[in-house]
């Protein structure tokens, strides 16, 4: 048996299938996007809340690390079998549920006086988001085969750039113009205000997303027919298709770890980003959420572009070590910063630009060999494993910070890992057709 690994067949796409597909991506990726951008706004809101909430409850940078990590311990213990249900009830219904959930609870963060009422919100919010992010990835492998996938979760992914763009000046006003309304703190503003978007787009999920090309009305029986023959004939030449052929494949766990120190470097960014430029003598929670626009913006840029050109030249290995690399020399940059700002922002464009390209060009290598219901296990198993990284990364910083005084040694520590992602992806079998 063969089977294309890492690399997305040759075989050129026909120009009426490139219509029909452009038709496809026009009708499902805008809603998926914007949801994608709130999640992502609301799981990282918390590193702007910060400027304020620690001085406020009078939280320490090893407690603010605990906290924002432990997020990702609930997303990993209810990842898998979110990914199972959303597979067997369908995505419209379970995804509804994801974002209505999450909204709650992140809104209901505003309420925190303690650590550990700070810890039990942040782990309720990763057990009611697990899944979503799996999930998009699964939804996606319903409508597009996997040479049109690249772009497709490129898009996807350019949620968390724009939520950067977008979020943090947002933040940043919330936080400087809101605080004392109704005599609520700008902090507290922020996770009510940011929250109640995810609880409106759940209803619009419930009335607008398709749960499979055979349910949508939109297509016609032909664009059906070519949508169904395409995918179910690269679901035939994929190796894994049982749910329990993924828990004992060590390609499935190598590319845990690989995300895992991609991740390392994504939260490292995610949620201390306003600080690392705060602490260059930038005080104005505005003025920080705008200058945080900055290194998405390029993110944004970057990511696009090599996705387009991963899917023209049908490689995947080089499009992710590439990206690592950058990250991890940005991240080197950005520890000998001192108090320089113009190094401080060049150091975390570079870092940022790395890790926002990373993800989606990863996610082109688990999909490329998953089928079946392997397919939504393989996919959560990889992606909350990976997202460990979520969790040991703040707070590792947080404990590592709250020691030395510096975010140095923590910023050197991911810089590692994403070469140590980089090495690993290289392991990769590169060839185009492998005999099994």
């Amino acid at each position: 048996m063969t089977q294309a690994l890492y690399t997305a067949p040759n075989t050129p796409p026909l120009k009426a299938e490139d219509g029909l597909y452009r038709k496809i991506a026009w009708r499902i990726m805008p809603i998926i996007l914007i949801c994608y951008i709130v999640a992502y706004i609301d799981r990282v809101n918390v590193g702007f809340a910060k400027l304020q909430m620690v001085g406020d409850l009078k939280f320490s940078d090893g407690v603010y690390g605990f906290g924002a990590g432990i997020f990702f311990l609930g997303y990993f213990l209810f990842e898998v079998p979110s990914n199972l249900i959303l597979h067997k009830a369908g995505a419209r219904v379970w995804i509804c549920r994801v974002l209505v959930t999450w909204g709650i609870v992140s809104g209901c963060t505003a309420l925190v006086r303690t650590p550990t009422e700070f810890y039990a919100a942040r782990l309720l919010l990763g057990i009611a988001e697990a899944g979503f992010f799996p999930g998009m990835i699964l939804y996606l492998t319903y409508w597009f085969p996997s040479h049109r996938r690249a772009q497709m979760v490129a898009i996807l992914l350019a949620g968390s750039a724009i939520s950067g763009i977008v979020g943090g000046p947002v933040s940043g006003y919330i936080l400087h113009y809101c605080s004392g309304i109704l005599g609520v703190r700008g902090w507290q503003w922020l996770f009510i205000l940011e929250a109640a978007p995810a609880v409106v787009l759940g209803v619009v999920i419930l009335f607008c997303l398709d749960d499979r090309v055979a349910g949508a009305n939109w297509l016609s029986a032909e664009e059906k027919a070519v949508v169904v023959a395409e995918i179910g004939e690269e679901a035939n030449a994929k190796t894994h298709h049982t749910t329990l052929s993924v828990f004992i494949s060590p390609r499935i766990w190598l590319m845990g770890a690989i995300y895992f120190g991609i991740e390392m470097g994504s939260y490292a960014v995610g949620f201390w980003l306003p600080t690392i430029i705060r602490q260059t003598g930038v005080k104005d929670a505005f003025n920080i959420g705008l200058l945080t626009a900055v290194p998405y913006t390029f993110a944004l840029i970057a990511m696009i572009l090599v996705g387009r050109h991963s899917d023209k030249t049908r490689e995947r290995r080089w499009h992710v070590v590439g990206p690592c690399i950058v990250a991890a020399l940005g991240f080197v940059l950005c520890a000998q910063a001192g108090g320089s700002i113009a190094i401080a922002m060049a150091g975390l464009t570079l870092a940022t630009v790395g890790v926002v390209t990373a993800v989606p060009m990863f996610w082109a290598l688990p999909t490329s060999f998953l089928g079946g219901g392997a397919a939504a296990a393989g996919i959560a198993l990889v992606n909350c494993t990976g997202n460990l990284g979520g969790f040991f990364s703040p707070a590792i910083m947080g404990m590592l910070k709250g020691y030395s005084g510096t975010f140095n040694s923590g910023l050197f520590l991911v810089a590692g890992c994403m070469l140590a992602s980089s090495v690993l992806v290289l392991t990769l079998v590169p060839a185009k057709l492998v005999n099994r």
